[in-house]
Parts: C-alpha cells; sequence; structure tokens
C-alpha cells in the first residue's frame, strides 16, 4: 500500500511534530518530579518511650526535617516506616554521636547511654 505525493509529511512537519512530543514528554517528567516532592511522607509508623508508661506513636511522619523528641528524649524507638532514619542525641539533629535505624527495625540504648533527642529520615 502505498501513500500518494500529496499526503505524505514533509520533513519539516515531522520535526516539528517530534519536538512538540518531546516538548510534552519533559513538560509531564517536569511536573511529576516536581509534585512528587510535596508533602513526601514515611509511610508508616514510628512509635517511641517516654518514661515507663507513656508510649507515642506517630503515623506517616514527614521525610524531610528534623524531627524533635520531648526535652527528656527516649530511649526505645520502632521504626514501622518504609524509610530509614537517623537518632541523634541532640534536640538538632546535629553531633557525632548518632544511631542508623533501619526501616521495620527497633532499637534500645544502652543502659547508661544518653537518651535519643531528635531523629531525621535517610532520603
Amino acid at each position: 500500500m502505498s501513500v500518494p505525493a500529496s499526503q505524505s509529511p514533509t520533513p519539516t512537519s515531522r520535526r516539528r511534530r517530534r519536538t512538540r512530543i518531546a516538548g510534552g514528554a519533559m513538560l509531564l517528567i517536569l511536573a511529576t518530579t516536581a509534585c512528587s516532592s510535596l508533602g513526601r511522607t514515611a509511610v508508616g509508623t514510628i512509635s517511641y518511650t517516654i518514661g515507663p508508661e507513656t508510649s507515642v506513636k506517630l503515623t506517616s511522619p514527614k521525610v524531610r526535617g528534623c524531627h524533635r523528641l520531648p526535652p527528656a528524649g527516649t530511649t526505645e524507638v520502632y521504626n514501622n516506616t518504609l524509610v530509614d532514619m537517623v537518632m541523634y542525641r541532640t534536640p538538632n539533629c546535629t553531633g557525632k554521636d548518632t544511631t542508623y535505624l533501619g526501616s521495620r527495625l527497633a532499637n534500645n540504648t544502652a543502659p547508661r547511654a544518653a537518651p535519643w533527642r531528635s531523629y531525621s529520615f535517610v532520603h
């Protein structure tokens, strides 16, 4: 089956069409990427204890930023999210004395160690 010469696209129109398709694809990729990072959360829960009788459970916390724990800190954390986290002994997510806590894992401090006072997510 052949196409008459009068109906076949010209090289210029083919180039324009390809350029438009490529441009549209790039816009779609940029829009998807920009929107996906907004409000990203660690899917799951984080549980920690404060003192002998109080436990706290957070559902899907934000991935970005430093998350402060109560001033007294905690010695027991359960990371039941899909994102790894880093525990800090300072209230502002700084310092060298950190603990890496993988997703779906728990960690307790040694009996005489200082409690954790903040955490951040690895993303």
